[in-house]
């Protein structure tokens, strides 16, 4: 028996139907149920959740990012497989199934965590940056080999697609591509794949907008010949989501607040403001709907947590749930989220901070989605910095815009009304939570 798993990022029940008529067909036939998302409900949660089969307590993954308390760093979409702490599903079939399935191998394709894990065939994102300071886009496999042969049949992997104002379908057609491509050479007994097209138009648009029912047509095909191909060669499926998209019109500054309490340490850089995380009494991590908050200050906690409970947007505060946690955690209405601006004047914000620069900002930025509208002729602002680009010569592509309210869809929230969970199609067993999800995928083979 051999499983794979498609992970459909933001397909939620609300979008079934006419639109999707292959991925309904699937789940009429094969079973359909949501369960409670991760909490927070987040890419890397989630996964995480999914694939060791225990909540962020115990695998450490608190949200797409944090702030390293001992480097006194904000760290977003690392990398390396080890930051996940627990046994992952992989290992345990392969543990389960030694003398059943001895040669048990498993392709993990653009799930996060990706580099360095203990998976036989891995593929990411994984941009080359050179010491001259230029970015190179590219990815990174295992085996090692895998890339170039990956590339030469494929072509390159097409990163504007898979993140920023660009990012569509295409990206998510070459992830599985590279899928069959896999399984064409490897035949893995379980295959991982991500799919990330959703996430973008439900974050930029909102789940009620009018191009919403094309973007579902869209990856409806993509998953609807996965599913032929797959099954054409007697593999099962399972498709799941992570979690569904809220429609949202309201955001929430908390680093702008805890600025006007003179919490914040601001550092000038070059005529920009940066944020000097250590040197701040409070500061918040923004991810989403959540917002992990930080007291380097412990005697401010219970003074933050009154500011936070009773800041407009806010529904609950939690305590910190883990080491890599804020010390509180907001967690936003259902139509709020937090984005992580700290800058009281645009024309001191960070240099970053007009680019699409996912690791150096303090927070989740979506919009990184957006090309700015003030920009008149943003394709030639963009040929202009590829001319440079291409000449040697260093420059930014700040075309991004600093206008939060154009966001329309956001996650996070574990709470979420039944036709924004997440779903598992293709199981029978019951599956309450993410936990349980890993649960429904071992049952596949221990029934097999």
């Amino acid at each position: 028996m051999r499983l794979a798993v498609l992970n459909i990022v933001g397909l939620s029940k609300s979008l079934l139907g006419p639109n999707a008529p292959g991925i309904t067909a699937f789940a009429e036939k094969h079973g359909l149920q949501t369960y409670a998302p991760a909490f927070p409900a987040l890419t890397t949660t989630a996964q995480s959740s999914i694939l060791t089969g225990t909540p962020p307590e115990d695998h450490g993954i608190v949200a797409n990012g944090w702030y390293d308390r001992e480097t006194a760093e904000v760290r977003f979409w690392k990398q390396s497989n080890h930051i996940v702490h627990g046994e992952k599903i992989w290992d345990t079939l392969r543990r389960e199934l030694a003398d059943s399935v001895p040669d048990f191998t498993c392709a993990k394709l653009f799930w996060w965590y990706n580099m360095h894990s203990s998976a036989d065939f891995t593929i990411t994102p994984r941009p080359l940056y050179p010491a001259d300071g230029s970015k190179h886009f590219d990815v990174h496999t295992q085996p090692m080999g895998m890339r170039d042969e990956l590339k030469a049949d494929l072509g390159p992997f097409p990163f504007p697609a898979f993140w920023g104002p660009a990012a569509g379908i295409a990206s998510s057609e070459w992830i599985a591509a590279s899928a069959k491509w896999v399984e064409a050479k490897h035949s893995p007994t379980l295959s991982l794949t991500y799919l990330p097209h959703l996430d973008y138009c439900l974050q930029k648009d909102g789940p009620d907008a009018p191009n919403i029912a094309g973007e579902v047509r869209a990856i409806d095909r993509v998953v609807s010949d996965l599913i032929s191909y797959y099954e054409s060669r007697n593999i099962r499926v399972l498709l799941l989501s992570e979690y569904g998209i809220s429609p949202v019109d309201h955001p929430i500054y908390l680093n702008r607040l805890f600025r006007e309490k003179g919490w914040l340490s601001i550092k000038e850089e070059l005529g920009r403001e940066t944020l000097d995380y250590g040197g701040c009494k409070v500061f918040a991590v923004a991810d989403h709907q959540i917002a992990h908050v930080y007291c380097n200050d412990d005697s401010l906690i219970p003074q933050v947590r009154e500011l936070l409970e009773g800041t407009p947007g806010i529904a609950e505060v939690r305590p910190r749930n883990h080491d890599r946690a804020g010390d509180l955690i907001a967690i936003a209405k259902p139509n709020a989220w937090f984005t992580y601006y700290f800058w009281e004047n645009d024309d001191l914000a960070p240099d970053f901070a007009r680019t699409i620069d996912i690791h150096r900002k303090p927070g989740y930025d979506p919009c990184e989605l957006f090309i700015d509208p003030a920009i008149r002729f943003p394709k030639l602002k963009i040929a202009k910095f590829l001319l440079k680009k291409k000449l040697g010569i260093r420059g930014l592509l700040d075309v991004i815009p600093l206008n939060p309210a154009l966001v329309k869809g956001s996650h996070g929230r574990d709470q979420v009304p039944e036709e924004e969970r997440p779903v598992l199609i293709g199981s029978t067993l019951v599956v309450n939570g993410a936990e349980d999800v890993h649960t429904a995928i071992l049952e596949c083979f221990q029934k097999a």
